[in-house]
């Protein structure tokens, strides 16, 4: 069985048991959270997709850590200038282990 789901202004398909980095969500490490946007849900054979959610799904999932991703750098440079710029970013994110899906 799958899902996909809907959050921090992505989209993503899950399944049981399934460990996904998401954008950070505002939870702390052990906690439930229950996506109730889900956009459609699949398995035997079978797709229901939602218009635009699928009425009474829900995708139940365990935080496991708040983590950052690797660095990025951003360079910039003007040639001829005499000027650079480097910067690094670390995205933060939150991983989780999606528990159950409920296609209700």
């Amino acid at each position: 069985m799958f899902a996909v789901i809907r959050t921090g202004g992505k989209q993503y398909r899950v399944e049981p048991n399934m460990v996904l980095k998401v954008e950070k969500l505002e939870t702390e490490a052990g906690a439930t959270i229950t996506f109730d946007e889900v956009l459609a849900v699949g398995g035997e054979g079978s797709v229901t997709i939602g218009a635009p959610t699928v009425a009474g799904a829900k995708v139940t999932a365990t935080v496991i850590a708040q983590d950052r991703l690797k660095k990025v750098i951003i360079f910039k440079k003007r040639r001829r200038q005499n000027s650079r710029r480097k910067n690094g970013h670390r995205q933060p994110v939150t991983v989780l282990r999606i528990q159950e899906i409920n296609a209700a």
